[in-house]
């Protein structure tokens, strides 16, 4: 069976499995009361059920273990899927720690690293850095993982928005896996095309207003496997020296550029103001351009935009460099977080009560 056709079965596979299972997950969540109830953080305004990525990670799993080549380590990542799975759906039902959410990351990454040697094994020229030491190469691995998975973690802030990211990370990497792959890198389309499916029958459901959540199992298990696909893409490129050669460090971080931008933004205000980086607050882009008047389509739409127009950027000018790349999104991740700056300072001193003299 040609290739093509194994991937549209896969495709097709997640999409029905995950749009059928939904219904049956938000009929159950209301029956059993495992509902997400609204706070002053959330967005929404009624009694939500989480668990859509149980439908996800179903439409997910089984696709890719029925039409996809589960070598070259996709094996030892459906093991780490099965980790995190167990760990967001028990913090979806009863919370936990963000210390145990951590363990849980370490033991997928480990999975995935010792028994697949999944890692990043150099910086490819990054400030004259190239082969990494071994456990160099596996610190910087782990943190790469867990930073991937917690910015879509933390990116999954209004209806249909992790969801659409997601579909525009997996479908680009997954793009270059079918393109430029070969033997090595080749079957990790496939864990980007039964992602895709798997997500678009959740997300059927998901888009304003939503009838069901992703939750921590759908964002940790999302989050995972686009640091993998992204770990592999910067290897590919190194290995195999297409599409990117050594401009696919940079080429991937621009890949993943609203979520990473996100995350370390809300993370230094807060360590800036005192606090915790994981304590939750509303100071999510998608927040400050909820704030701007923007309806929760037109922001997940606006936040998409803003990622494809990144992707294209590091494509069409991936011949400049790792530096000149990187260098450019830091400039406009600084333009970008004042501008969001201004605005909100400004909208605060609109809505501060006159005081008469």
């Amino acid at each position: 069976m040609h290739l093509p056709i194994n991937l549209a079965l896969a495709w097709m596979w997640a999409l029905l499995v995950s749009l059928f299972a939904v219904p049956s997950i938000i009929y159950i969540a209301h029956l059993k009361n495992m509902l997400d109830t609204p706070n002053g953080r959330t967005v929404h305004q009624s009694l939500t059920p989480r668990l859509g990525g149980v439908a996800v990670f179903a439409g997910f799993m089984s696709a890719l273990t029925i039409f996809a080549d589960l070598s070259n380590g996709v094996q030892q990542l459906l093991a780490g899927c099965i980790v995190l799975f167990f760990v967001g759906l028990k913090d979806d039902l009863v919370s936990i720690s963000v210390a145990k959410k951590f363990v849980g990351q370490l033991l997928a990454s480990g999975v995935v690293m010792i028994m697949a040697d999944v890692r990043i094994t150099s910086f490819q020229g990054i400030l004259g850095v190239g082969t990494l030491p071994v456990g160099v190469s596996y610190a910087f691995t782990f943190v790469v993982i867990v930073g991937i998975t917690n910015a879509i973690n933390l990116i999954d802030g209004l209806d249909g928005l992790a969801g659409t990211i997601v579909l525009l990370i997996a479908g680009t990497l997954g793009y270059y896996f079918y393109a430029y792959g070969g033997p090595s890198f080749g079957n990790y389309v496939s864990v980007a095309v039964c992602l895709i499916g798997g997500m678009l029958g959740f997300l059927r459901y998901n888009f304003h207003r939503a009838t069901i959540f992703m939750g921590d199992t759908g964002s940790l298990v999302c989050g995972f496997i686009i640091s993998i696909l992204t770990i592999q893409f910067i290897e590919m490129g190194l290995r195999v020296g297409q599409p990117f050669g050594q401009a696919s460090p940079a080429v991937a971080l621009g890949i993943l550029f609203v979520p990473l931008f996100d995350t370390l933004r809300v993370f230094l205000l807060r360590m800036l103001s005192g606090r915790s980086p994981f304590s939750p607050d509303k100071n999510h882009i998608h927040h400050r351009i909820l704030a701007m008047g923007f309806s929760q389509i037109s922001t997940v739409l606006l936040l998409a935009l803003l990622n494809i127009l990144v992707i294209l950027f590091v494509i069409s000018f991936a011949y400049l460099g790792n530096l000149a790349l990187i260098g450019t999104m830091v400039g406009f991740s600084v333009l970008l977080n004042i501008s969001l700056g201004v605005y909100q300072s400004r909208l605060a001193a609109r809505q501060r009560p006159l005081v008469s003299s």
